[in-house]
């Protein structure tokens, strides 16, 4: 059956339309506010499914890792983590938290959906007091809250959707071309999309980490001397911060201490509380 040239124009009219109004109000609808910080934040998976996944992952990793058994250090990371997200639970209430200190010599911690947050042992290399441990504490329940991992989650299939409509664009093409041209999207996607949207997340879950632990009672002088010590273990170690996921630790301590004042403010008012 042929299609009318009207109608073939009407199509395509309508089709064109649906991009340029209908696939806009799916992404503000699928906006996420960031506490804090007030940041539209794209997160086109749905919340239920976001939390479960964490809580897929984070039984997968105990399985395969091995949990720390330093009663005193587990306390301590349990302890801090319980009175932040205690703070955090008025921006994303409801949240099933779980602090679990792996043994790994790893400098490190990570969190998943959903509010399950791993350390690893190695960070008590720099972290040596509860406030230290909050600058890192505060950090993870910050990306729980500001669902970073559902933003990058979401950019992923962005970029892929991107990728497949490049791909069919370019079908009638010679496949060098087709490949190159893929290459050179999926490079500009890495420098220019995925790779500075993870710095931001990163410095953005500093700031709102920052106040959390403030708002729990938690010294934030801490955090800029906290960065500074990992500059000196990484001993310049470190990639460029163009071709890095984090910021770089100079870059981390400058934007810390422009948002201590109301850092400061948080923790006079904790103070004042307790």
């Amino acid at each position: 059956m042929k299609i009318l040239p009207s109608l073939r124009s009407f199509r395509q009219g309508w089709r064109r339309g649906l991009v340029w109004t209908v696939l806009p109000l799916l992404f503000l609808s699928a906006c996420h506010i960031v506490p804090d910080t007030g940041r539209r934040s794209l997160s086109l998976i749905p919340l239920r499914e976001e939390i479960a996944l964490g809580a897929s992952s984070f039984e997968e990793i105990k399985e395969k890792e091995t949990i720390s058994t330093d009663r005193e250090k587990r306390e301590m990371v349990e302890r801090v983590g319980r009175r932040i997200a205690a703070v955090a639970e008025r921006d994303m209430p409801g949240l099933d938290w779980e602090f679990v200190l792996f043994e790994d010599d790893a400098v490190n911690a990570f969190a998943l959906p959903g509010g399950k947050v791993g350390v690893y042992t190695g960070l008590f290399r720099v972290a040596r007091t509860e406030d230290e441990l909050a600058v890192v504490m505060g950090h993870e329940v910050a990306h729980v809250t500001a669902r970073h991992g559902n933003e990058r989650m979401s950019q992923y299939l962005l970029v892929s959707a991107g990728g497949i409509a490049l791909d069919t664009a370019l079908r009638r093409q010679e496949a060098e071309t087709r490949q190159m041209a893929l290459m050179a999207y999926g490079a500009g996607a890495t420098f220019g999309y995925i790779l500075p949207f993870s710095r931001s997340a990163e410095s953005e879950a500093d700031e709102l980490g920052l106040y959390y632990s403030a708002r729990a009672g938690y010294d934030p002088r801490e955090a800029p001397r906290f960065w500074e010590r990992m500059a000196e273990l990484s001993q310049g170690g470190s990639p460029p911060e163009w071709l890095s996921t984090h910021p770089s630790h100079g870059t981390r301590v400058r934007d810390l201490e422009r948002i201590m004042p109301q850092a400061m403010r948080y923790y006079e008012e904790a103070r004042g509380q307790r």
